[in-house]
């Protein structure tokens, strides 16, 4: 019985001796009109400062971090991915005022024995606030979708294009995607750390079989009665032929399940042409110039030029109806020896070296300013690793055949024709079809966000004469840059629309440094002559 009540006096008197350290605690306390200690937001100490130095710490501190890069990092076996993403794109905004009221907030509350109770919970335990930040999310997902495009050992997807009176059918090959989740939470973190060293994040992948090839899906888009053309005259409308285009479905399956190893499937198709054409109506279909845009090229390089001509003869002509939709890669085709196309220079993993094909993103990036001008809407277009010698950066369109393609939709009232021509270095495109009303004029406005040196890199080559240098490959400056898309009527700007933020790395000047010995290869040579005179 006594044991019992001492063991309540003792507790009673614990109580009073924690209540009086509480109330001492408090008043301790109570004058305290900054952040309490041990307390950080974004892992960055806002311990014992005022509401503003805390602010203007968080600020600095996230204006640099909104100006700085992330180096992004991917290794597939021997080959290597990098990507240097600056931040600024995103336009990451911090909502640092609401972050600093929570800090101030902690230990605050109106009771006095909960706020002791977290004061020194936070004084054996650092508590650390999230801060809370909007960026551009369609900017982060576009990135996601151009480096899963570019890594080594990329997922290639099946896919198909018309060629003549055969439809090609390309089995894709496994491979890896980013893995968006993850790599958003990676971005995430990164950017709401502001404490973080460490500007490297290494690309999370995952392994990705490609889309099985639906004969089914196929035959329903490519699949087209045969229309004939006409004409409207209240209101005014022109409707352009549709040529019938069929292929025997059940006769592809059954190929397709004798042969189920091969890469490439070539089925006939069975196309029919409509009674009447938009040329044999006694109407000019096709009278205005909507837009027109050139670029030029060199003459002397035959293989490059051969495969500008491909691709252009793939295009020319083609009739765009309205609410249609021009996918680049399926007019086109796969840029393959078979289809004709040549080695030319391509940039491939931060170099320029000889690929298939190369010269094709050329004709991709003419039509894009082409359609740009003619106000059509783009719904798909990627930008170069690096700046094009043909269109300025922010103005260019490039393309891979199973992983990036260019597309834009016929959202004007009436059929669109293009014109293509290839002739004496000049690269030209006219989009013709009717002017409606009202009638606008259309350009592309570029700005320069920031510019990125290049760096000179060395190579040596034992061939030739140490103390000799050659220029390999010469260096470009990368930029940043945000390009518009400006509407004027009547010479007053109607709309100003941001329709891309790209960034262009620099690509590295590389000058090869010879290492022969010339006294050694003289005591060579006289060795090899004496050998010759025996």
């Amino acid at each position: 019985m006594k044991d019992k009540k001492r063991i309540i006096l003792t507790c009673i008197l614990l109580l009073f001796v924690l209540f009086f350290i509480s109330i001492f605690f408090s008043v301790i306390n109570m004058g305290n009109n900054n952040i309490f200690s041990k307390i950080s937001i974004g892992n960055v100490s806002v311990s014992k400062k005022s509401k503003d130095e805390a602010i203007s710490l968080l600020e600095d501190l996230s204006n640099k971090k909104k100006s700085s890069e992330i180096i992004l990092e991917y290794t597939n076996n021997d080959e290597k991915y990098e990507k240097n993403l600056d931040l600024s794109i995103f336009n990451i905004n911090y909502k640092i005022d609401n972050s600093v009221n929570r800090a101030y907030a902690l230990g605050r509350k109106s009771n006095i024995f909960i706020n002791n109770f977290v004061i020194m919970k936070m004084l054996l335990f650092r508590k650390n606030l999230d801060l809370s930040c909007t960026y551009d999310k369609k900017m982060l997902d576009n990135i996601i979708t151009d480096i899963s495009a570019n890594l080594p050992g990329k997922l290639v997807q099946s896919s198909y294009y018309v060629d003549n009176n055969s439809l090609i059918v390309t089995k894709g090959t496994p491979g890896v995607v980013v893995d968006k989740d993850a790599f958003t939470e990676k971005f995430k973190d990164f950017i709401c750390n502001l404490n973080s060293s460490d500007g490297k994040i290494s690309i999370p992948v995952k392994n990705v079989e490609p889309e099985n090839i639906d004969l089914d899906k196929i035959h329903s888009e490519i699949y087209k009665e045969a229309k004939d053309a006409y004409f409207e005259i209240k209101p005014f409308k022109v409707f352009a032929e549709v040529k019938g285009v069929d292929f025997d479905l059940e006769k592809a399956k059954k190929y397709f399940s004798e042969h189920p190893d091969k890469d490439e499937y070539t089925f006939d198709l069975k196309i029919t042409e409509p009674k009447t054409k938009l040329s044999n109506l006694n109407i000019n279909v096709f009278p205005d110039l909507l837009a027109t845009f050139s670029t030029s090229y060199d003459t002397s390089n035959k293989d490059r030029t051969t495969n500008l001509n491909i691709a252009a003869s793939k295009i020319d002509q083609t009739i765009i109806s309205p609410g249609e939709e021009f996918s680049y890669n399926k007019v086109v085709g796969e840029r393959s020896i078979a289809a004709g196309y040549k080695e030319a220079k391509i940039y491939s993993g931060g170099k320029i070296i000889d690929g298939l094909g190369g010269g094709v993103c050329q004709i991709s990036s003419t039509l894009y300013n082409a359609v740009m001008f003619a106000n059509l809407k783009v719904t798909e277009r990627f930008n170069h690793q690096f700046v094009t010698s043909y269109v300025p950066a922010g103005r260019d369109a490039t393309v891979a055949y199973g992983s990036k393609d260019f597309k834009f939709i016929n959202n004007r009232k009436y059929p669109i024709q293009i014109n293509i021509n290839i002739a004496n270095g000049i690269a030209k495109i006219d989009i013709y079809g009717i002017k409606e009303d009202p009638v606008y004029d259309v350009s592309i406005d570029v700005e320069t966000i920031s510019s990125i040196p290049f760096d000179t890199k060395y190579e040596t080559d034992n061939t030739m004469p140490s103390g000799t240098e050659k220029i390999k490959q010469r260096g470009v400056n990368g930029v940043i840059v945000n390009s518009y898309k400006v509407i004027k009527q009547s010479g007053i700007t109607i709309s100003k629309e941001l329709i891309s933020k790209d960034k262009y790395n620099a690509l590295d000047k590389v000058i090869v440094k010879g290492t022969k010995n010339m006294e050694t290869v003289e005591t060579l040579n006289d060795a090899e002559n004496a050998e010759s005179n025996e």
